[in-house]
């Protein structure tokens, strides 16, 4: 913490329609040092809280207008507000507590209440406050270094795969086979490591609300054929099948089945995510991906892609974690944990779900769920 922010006066707003209670709680406050604002009512209270949020609230449950409980629930629904601590001030029952703690209040002391005890909940709830403030200071601190080491990172590795690339194109000079070999696995491993770091910028992008979605007109069939003819030399190479089934989308009477609207280019990335990743962990078979449309209960039309292997499935225990950050499978094969955290969020992002099924020994079931509107979060 710094010089200036250990100097820091902590500022109270005290809310409540009685004036001797606000004379009394700032004569208590101010004198410990902290700096007071005296609101009257739950609305002008909101509105305060709003253009200049205090470090702590003490809230009067019984006002006109709105109460207390009414004005935590609209502290707490704002998402544009940060984290501040509500001390709820009651003369009522243990189930007038309940409703407010349920509200959103973080602690509550009835009235009258005693000086020590005040001052005892006031300097608890600030301390967690400023833990709470330093936790988000740190990880925004955090998150902004793994930007920008991403970011740097990116630049030697696209150098370093232009000059392997000449090598091996023998622009210099003659190489010998077993040399052009060991070239072909740096620039395949160059390649891994690029996509790492790819993955793990795009992560930090949405997770910190700087990455922005552009919405257009993505025909789902095409972009999933144009991604298995790009991978389809990989499968080649391991003896497996790849294919695209679009005939659950023939007996549809639109002509525009299968279209979506979303971003084209990060879809585009989820696809070739999963199926790829369906690639690596198949040694025998082959991966069949299949798109069909149905509704919701709400009527709203789904576009639904399955991508089905025949590989070493997952274990049932790691289904239900394998979508989250730095989550890596059990499998020797497995990555560093960011594809398919990275998959689920620009999914989710498009209003969509992304699920698993899997048995060990039996191949795995990827299933994508994509509105045909979606309105893309940013």
């Amino acid at each position: 913490m710094s010089v200036v922010e250990s100097l820091k006066i902590d500022r109270i707003l005290a809310v409540d329609d009685t004036p001797d209670n606000l004379i009394l709680v700032e004569t208590i406050l101010e004198s410990e040092g902290f700096e007071m604002d005296l609101v009257a009512d739950g609305l002008s209270a909101l509105q305060q809280i709003t253009e200049s949020p205090p470090d702590l609230i003490l809230l009067d449950v019984m006002m006109p207008g709105i109460d207390g409980y009414e004005v935590t629930r609209r502290i707490r629904s704002n998402t544009q507000l940060p984290y501040i601590p509500i001390l709820l001030i009651t003369a009522f029952t243990e189930s007038s507590v309940v409703e407010g703690l349920d509200a959103g209040a973080d602690d509550f002391i009835r009235k009258p209440f005693d000086t020590d005890e005040l001052l005892a909940r006031v300097r608890s709830l600030l301390r967690l406050k400023h833990s709470l403030d330093e936790q988000q200071k740190m990880a925004r601190q955090r998150e902004d270094f793994v930007s920008r080491m991403t970011h740097d990172l990116r630049t030697p590795l696209v150098a370093s795969d232009r000059m392997l690339n000449l090598f091996q194109q023998e622009i210099f000079c003659k190489i010998s086979p077993e040399m052009k070999q060991a070239i072909a696995v740096m620039i395949r491993s160059n390649h891994n490591l690029t996509q790492m770091v790819n993955n793990l910028l795009e992560v930090y992008r949405i997770e910190a609300g700087k990455k922005t979605l552009n919405s257009e007109i993505c025909n789902l069939p095409e972009m999933l054929t144009e991604v298995v003819e790009e991978l389809n030399p990989i499968a080649n190479d391991k003896g497996l099948t790849l294919k695209v089934d679009t005939s659950g989308l023939e007996n549809l009477s639109e002509k525009k089945e299968g279209v979506v609207t979303g971003d084209r280019l990060e879809l585009r990335r989820v696809f070739s995510n999963l199926i790829g990743n369906a690639i690596k962990f198949t040694d025998t078979g082959g991966i069949e991906t299949r798109i069909f449309e149905s509704a919701q209960n709400n009527d709203q039309n789904l576009v639904t892609i399955e991508i089905e292997d025949t590989g070493y499935g997952i274990a049932a225990e790691d289904q239900a974690t394998i979508f989250e950050r730095f989550r890596q499978g059990r499998n020797k094969r497995a990555g560093s944990g960011l594809g398919l955290h990275l998959s689920r969020l620009i999914v989710e992002a498009h209003g969509g779900a992304i699920e698993v099924f899997s048995e060990v020994g039996k191949g795995s079931v990827f299933t994508l769920r994509l509105p045909k509107q979606s309105q893309l979060s940013n």
